[in-house]
C-alpha cells in the first residue's frame, strides 16, 4: 500500500528537523511549564516549532523556583517512580540567547543543554531545559501563570491526570494587577482562546 500524502509530508517534516539539528541550526527544548504554550514560547522566540510531546522519567513538577515577583515558578524536583510531560520545541541555535533570557538564566535557573527525555513511542532524545537551583518548596505560583502551564498542558492534550495535578495545585492572587508580566500573560491566554484565565483553574 501506497503511503498517503499526509504520511509523506509528515516524514519530510522529521527528516529536515534532524538535518537541520545534525548541522546545529537548531537545538531541541523541552518545555514543562508555562513555555508549553505555544504563542507564548513564540513570543519570545519566534522561530519555535513544537515537535512532540516527551517525558521526564522519575521527575515531578512543582512551583518553588523563586520569582523575581515573589512567587513560585515551576521546576521539576527528583522523584523516583513519578514522569511529568512537557512539550518538545525545535528553537533555531541563533535564539538560545533569547531563551535564556525569557527563562532568567543565569538568575534563578540551571540551564540543563542535555537533558533525557522520553518521545511518546518511548525514543531517548537529549533537550534543553531550565531547572531551579535552589527549590524553595513553600512557594506558590501566581493564578495567572498557573493558567498559563494549564493552558499549555490543554493545548497539547498532555495525560488528563496531569491537567488534574496542575489544577490541584496551591495559588495566590498577584497583589499587582498591573504587572507587566501579569498584563502579558492575559493577553497571550485570550490569544490562545482563553479570554477568562480563571476558568483554567478549576
Amino acid at each position: 500500500m501506497q503511503p498517503s500524502g499526509q504520511d509523506q509530508c509528515a516524514r519530510m517534516r522529521k527528516t529536515t528537523h534532524s538535518k537541520r539539528r545534525s548541522l546545529d541550526l537548531t537545538f531541541l527544548y523541552f518545555a514543562y511549564g508555562s513555555n508549553m504554550l505555544t504563542a507564548r514560547l513564540k513570543r519570545r522566540c519566534d522561530g519555535a516549532d513544537p515537535v512532540g510531546i516527551a517525558y521526564a522519567n522519575d521527575r515531578m513538577i512543582e512551583f518553588s523556583k523563586l520569582s523575581c515577583d515573589g512567587s513560585g515558578k515551576a521546576t521539576l524536583r527528583h522523584a523516583p517512580g513519578r514522569r511529568t510531560p512537557g512539550v518538545l520545541f525545535e528553537i533555531p541555535s541563533a535564539q538560545s540567547d533569547a531563551l535564556d533570557r525569557a527563562e532568567g538564566f543565569p538568575n534563578g535557573y540551571d540551564r540543563r543543554k542535555a537533558f533525557p527525555v522520553f518521545r511518546s513511542d518511548g525514543r531517548k532524545v537529549r533537550a534543553v531545559t531550565y531547572l531551579a537551583k535552589l527549590p524553595e518548596p513553600s512557594l506558590d505560583a501566581y493564578d495567572w501563570y498557573l493558567a498559563l502551564v494549564i493552558a499549555g498542558a490543554l493545548g497539547h492534550e498532555l495525560d488528563v491526570e496531569h491537567v488534574a495535578a496542575l489544577r490541584s495545585e496551591n495559588w495566590i492572587p498577584d497583589p499587582m494587577v498591573d504587572r507587566s508580566s501579569r498584563c502579558e500573560a492575559i493577553r497571550v491566554l485570550a490569544l490562545a482562546g482563553h479570554r477568562d484565565y480563571r476558568k483554567l483553574l478549576t
